[in-house]
């Protein structure tokens, strides 16, 4: 274990910080944001629905970049265009610089998913071990310090730029800095590699990437985002409206949520290397099934937050395990099928607020938390794809690259 493989892990992990502080301050805050720009009801859902749509088109986009640039200076670039398009969303004086604003984030936000699970995935290679998850545990840390923040400003009344300038101002310089000692994976061509069941074909998208063995991760995390946004954007609602809680105590599950995803990911990595990720996956879907069956059923408050505690535990595992599995199953085009796998992300939540929301107004709230549940069920069928590929040494793991731990971002 090298000090670059090291300095390139903190680092990234700091990234994933950032950005989950970032966006927990944006969603957080998005009745602020509504009241600041006078955006009514109706218009409310085309700004939040263009964010994942362009954050599409971003992750898109990266998978060609990608091609010409490394991870790393995409990722390096990319995070404080996201940082000051959030001082943007806060500071802008009218709808059309709020359009603007939220515009530039969610493509820069597309970028700044793809290439950081990118370089995630080339870290993990190299380390010939899970790590995606303690990523993934960092990312929900910055959520919760996001959300806290977030908190603090509704409850002292501040302005939204006033919110968000210190934040800025403290993550932007030091993610910088930080991009310092980013590690990209190189090519598969120059050193070994695991030989995975696919080589690429005639008619793939991208070099090595065939989408039909892909479509698998891709429907896990489609239903992963589905449950996740089901959580962030109705358990308020859900708790208040359905199971008679105060206003107060509505704005607790996604807090728990927060902590038990943290939880799951910060252990997460030690259950893969004990008993894989298909073992890994299949238990989060059946806790994340029982969760969502327990907030469906509940009699009141505190069981219903009893099951987004387990939802939370559950879903956690589902998509760093479905970035890792990408790598595995391409490891010689592991950038371009995680770039084409992370739209799947935005896919997922663009379809799950609006599915509860429909089901939950044309037949009862109760019965919509029962979809997320069956689609979380549903990728107990494709568990098999997060097995560990057979290598061409013969093993059933990953092993480092020696591409992998020759390049850091800054000529390391």
């Amino acid at each position: 274990m090298t000090e670059v493989l090291r300095r390139g892990r903190a680092s990234l992990a700091f990234s994933f910080f950032a950005q989950g502080a970032a966006f927990a301050l944006l969603v957080t805050r998005i009745p602020a944001i509504q009241n600041r720009y006078g955006v009514s009801d109706g218009l409310l859902p085309v700004f939040l629905a263009a964010v994942p749509v362009l954050a599409g088109v971003g992750s898109v986009t990266t998978e060609q970049l990608v091609k010409r640039i490394p991870p790393s200076v995409l990722l390096r670039w990319s995070q404080p265009v996201v940082l000051l398009a959030l001082l943007g969303v806060g500071a802008g004086r009218g709808m059309a610089q709020l359009g603007v604003a939220l515009a530039v984030f969610g493509l820069a936000v597309g970028a700044l998913d793809a290439s950081m699970n990118m370089l995630g995935v080339s870290l993990q290679r190299a380390y010939g071990r899970s790590i995606m998850l303690s990523f993934h545990a960092v990312y929900s840390l910055g959520g919760i310090v996001g959300a806290s923040l977030a908190w603090a400003g509704a409850h002292w009344h501040l302005a939204l730029w006033v919110s968000y300038l210190p934040v800025v101002a403290v993550l932007l310089p030091a993610a910088l800095v930080g991009s310092r000692w980013y590690v990209d994976g190189g090519p598969a061509k120059e050193g070994p590699v695991e030989a995975g069941p696919v080589d690429g074909g005639a008619g793939s998208g991208a070099p090595g990437v065939v989408f039909k063995v892909l479509l698998p991760l891709c429907l896990v995390m489609t239903f992963a985002y589905i449950g996740d946004s089901t959580v962030s954007n109705w358990s308020a609602k859900y708790l208040q409206d359905v199971l008679g809680s105060s206003e107060q105590l509505a704005t607790v599950p996604y807090n728990v949520y927060m902590v038990t995803t943290l939880a799951g990911r910060a252990i997460g990595d030690f259950g893969v290397r004990r008993f894989g990720a298909a073992a890994v996956v299949r238990l989060g879907a059946l806790v994340a099934a029982a969760g969502f069956a327990v907030v469906a059923f509940a009699p009141g408050a505190w069981v219903g937050m009893l099951g987004f505690t387990l939802v939370g535990l559950g879903l956690c595992v589902l998509v760093p395990q479905t970035f890792a599995a990408a790598g595995r199953l391409f490891p010689g085009a592991s950038d371009a099928a995680i770039a084409r796998l992370n739209i799947f992300n935005y896919v997922g939540f663009l379809i799950g607020s609006p599915l509860v929301g429909a089901l939950g107004d044309a037949w009862s709230y109760r019965g919509a938390m029962v979809v997320p549940m069956v689609l979380v069920l549903v990728t107990l069928v494709y568990a098999r794809s997060f097995a560990a590929q057979p290598d061409r040494y013969g093993g059933g793991h990953e092993r480092p690259r020696t591409a992998d731990v020759g390049r850091g971002s800054n000529g390391l």
